[in-house]
């Protein structure tokens, strides 16, 4: 049995096998999960799920088949429209990955995603971090500014590959400098 809670919405999930299911599933606008037979208020069961990289997510079974539902995709996905073809990420607008209310969800394109991520808290500290390292780098802050000054170069006659062998790191590792994803601050 499933308590009701004010302004809360039902919809049921509609994945490849649920017809051959036992039990019915249906996810809230408050981002809760059930399983139930027939009426969810009734005989429903609010489901955990388990968590995959943070999200949470259904592991669903049925005969030899097994399906992996993300909640935040498929919560987005009844209650949200796309507004746009390009729309394929589902973003969580407090970052909080678990938090699955439809009013922290929002469809982004791959460049929304990737800002909304340089944006978060974790991602913030951790940059904040980096830069204070100091062991364990392959580089110092005075190479650095020797790959910005020749990356900023227009008559430069090194690739990247070359410049990366001449101071025995990746080719990624040019381009995170490049963008300023690593040592941004120099």
């Amino acid at each position: 049995m499933i308590k009701k809670i004010n302004g809360e919405t039902w919809k049921s999930l509609k994945f490849a096998g649920y017809e051959m299911m036992r039990n019915r599933y249906a996810l809230s606008s408050h981002g809760r999960a059930a399983s139930y037979k027939d009426d969810i208020y009734e005989d429903g069961k609010l489901l955990k799920g388990s968590l995959t990289s943070g999200y949470r997510t259904l592991n669903l079974r049925f005969g030899d088949k097994s399906n992996t539902i993300y909640l935040h995709r498929e919560a987005a996905r009844l209650f949200h429209k796309k507004k746009s073809a390009k729309q394929k990420y589902v973003i969580h607008i407090n970052h909080n990955k678990t938090d699955n209310n439809i009013n922290n969800l929002k469809w982004a394109t791959q460049k929304e995603a990737n800002e909304h991520q340089q944006n978060s808290p974790h991602k913030t500290a951790y940059k904040k971090l980096q830069v204070k390292k100091a062991k364990g780098l392959k580089l110092n802050a005075t190479q650095v500014k020797a790959i910005k000054t020749i990356l900023a170069n227009p008559k430069r006659k090194l690739t990247h590959r070359q410049l990366a062998d001449k101071f025995k790191i990746t080719p990624m590792t040019i381009y995170r400098i490049k963008r300023g994803e690593n040592w941004g601050s120099i």
